[in-house]
């Protein structure tokens, strides 16, 4: 008798340390079944998939607690080679093609099909030669199979890059002893009739037996093709659900959830709404994994207004475009003066300091002390810190000291003092000195990026508390992105949601979980509630 389910993953655990990502997570697929798996960036989704396939990474940092069943017997999987010996395999977000080879060859690549001549009778099996007609004829048939009319003999280089997933697609296909394929975020890079065309050949290939994990954060596609559907939060199994026994706002409302309470809670007060502070028109940013495509907004003075949405999405591209760290273009406007892009410190001398996500690449200068780093940008661009004799400039180095001493005292910099190199610190206190740095600027407007991002959470608190305090008592505008939704929600006047690089909606800190998670799948509440959930 067959088992019921063609993949079984029972109660995984996996800690990095003392850091536990994954706790008693269970995932069960039937053969023939598209199973959706949802969750926000962090939630799971990955490391529970590097799992499955034997990642190094799990298997060199401990591995696992819980099991793993294949038609219902307990497996191991080593590696991903392994994985795809067991008959598992992965159509991947970033592709994993070769440009200069035929689509053929990366179809038929590490499987080729080979016959003898001369030289390998008599030097061995390596100098067999490809055998072109039959391993086209397969690449042919694998790429009919997904509804592919391209020639088999095509390079892949310079192909659309809704083409390119196709291959990948027929690559896995063209497998024999498929029993589970894995689609990370394969519509990410299609058009909407390609992202239709793929969800009908997912079906096909279900129907022929195979199993399907559908990885994606767009809601509509997931009832629109998923059988069954499991929700991952914070590492944990949120619930699983038959798609017909569900709808969009309740997988909304499971994959956002509460995350407990925020590490501070700013007082609530009415939106400001007088001056605009900042005027954003159809910005555009290529920047690479997070491109921005016209997005359009205001920011009133004296507000913080949050930025979320999940990684790759555009959020980040926003504040890095304004402040011409990529190219950009489009229309913004800083307290009325329109503010010329390109120019980094055309951005800075406008009066709008940046605490960037990079503290590592492009926040600190990590062999330099932490008053060096502090005083940088404000000697570099407004000249402060600096004694002029005619010709020579001399560095003020009493001034330095006395400021960084007092942000130190400030911020709560933990550290031995002010001439001690920023690279030692931790990440906390390397955060505190990169907000430091954009203080001595004196800035109007203050964009801060990610400003919590892996640090603990009693730094995280005065992170926070330092950017209410700014705003509440020295009326200081605040742009403020992050992946934290939960801490958005804690000190944010309005939350922008940002998908797929465009601007799904502005909501109130207090909106409902469905509706933040509605927008973070890029589909606007208001109008989603207006249409109905669409249960099929």
């Amino acid at each position: 008798m067959s088992a019921e389910f063609v993949l079984e993953m029972k109660n995984i655990t996996k800690q990095y340390g003392e850091n536990t990502v994954l706790s008693d997570v269970s995932l069960s697929v039937r053969p023939g079944e598209i199973h959706a798996l949802l969750g926000e960036n962090g939630a799971g989704k990955s490391t529970l998939m590097n799992v499955l396939f034997g990642m190094p990474v799990i298997h060199a940092t401990g591995g696992f607690a819980g099991k793993v069943l294949l038609d219902g017997e307990e497996t191991h999987v080593m590696s991903p080679y392994d994985a795809m010996k067991k008959g598992i395999g992965m159509v991947h977000q970033e592709f994993m093609l070769l440009p200069g080879f035929t689509v053929t060859e990366n179809i038929k690549l590490n499987r080729e099909i080979t016959h003898n001549n001369l030289f390998s009778r008599l030097m061995g099996k390596n100098l067999e030669t490809l055998d072109m007609k039959k391993m086209s004829f397969d690449a042919r048939s694998a790429l009919d199979s997904v509804g592919m009319n391209i020639d088999e003999f095509t390079r892949v280089e310079g192909m659309p890059v809704g083409y390119m997933q196709f291959v990948e697609i027929a690559r896995e296909i063209d497998k024999t002893g498929v029993k589970v394929l894995v689609f990370d975020e394969p519509t990410a890079v299609l058009t909407e009739s390609e992202a239709t065309q793929l969800i009908k050949v997912m079906k096909q290939i279900a129907a022929s037996g195979i199993a399907i994990i559908f990885i994606t954060h767009r809601l509509d596609e997931v009832i629109a093709a998923a059988d069954a559907i499991t929700i991952l939060r914070d590492g944990k199994l949120a619930a699983t659900r038959e798609t017909k026994n569900t709808t969009i706002t309740e997988l909304a409302e499971l994959m956002i959830g509460r995350k407990g309470e925020a590490v501070v809670q700013a007082d609530s007060r009415p939106v400001p709404q007088g001056k605009v502070a900042l005027e954003v028109r159809d910005l555009h940013v290529d920047m690479a994994g997070e491109e921005v495509n016209g997005v359009s907004f205001d920011v009133y003075e004296g507000e913080i207004l949050g930025i979320g949405g999940l990684a790759g999405q555009g959020k980040l591209g926003i504040p890095n475009g304004i402040m011409s760290l990529y190219d950009s273009w489009g229309s913004v406007k800083l307290f009325g003066e329109e503010l010329k892009l390109g120019s980094a410190g055309d951005a800075l001398r406008a009066g709008i300091a940046m605490v960037s996500e990079d503290r590592k690449g492009v926040g600190l200068l990590l062999d330099q002390s932490i008053e060096d780093n502090i005083a940088f940008n404000a000697m570099q661009i407004k000249g402060d810190f600096l004694h002029k004799f005619g010709p020579i400039t001399l560095k003020d180095g009493k001034a330095i000291r006395e400021t960084a001493e007092k942000m130190i005292k400030e911020l709560d910099i933990r550290c031995f003092g002010p001439t001690q190199h920023s690279g030692t610190l931790s990440g906390g206190n390397q955060q505190k000195v990169c907000i430091a740095r954009a203080l001595v600027m004196g800035p109007r407007f203050l964009f801060v990026s990610e400003p919590t991002r892996g640090i603990d959470i009693g730094a995280k608190k005065l992170v926070l508390e330092t950017l209410v305090k700014l705003n509440r008592e020295q009326g200081m505008t605040i742009v403020m992105v992050s992946s934290e939704l939960q801490e958005l929600r804690s000190v944010s006047d309005r939350i922008a949601i940002v998908s797929e690089g465009k601007l799904v909606d502005i909501l109130s800190p207090n909106a409902s979980d469905a509706d933040f998670g509605l927008a973070m799948s890029g589909i606007k509440p208001s109008e989603h509630n207006k249409k109905g959930d669409g249960v099929q």
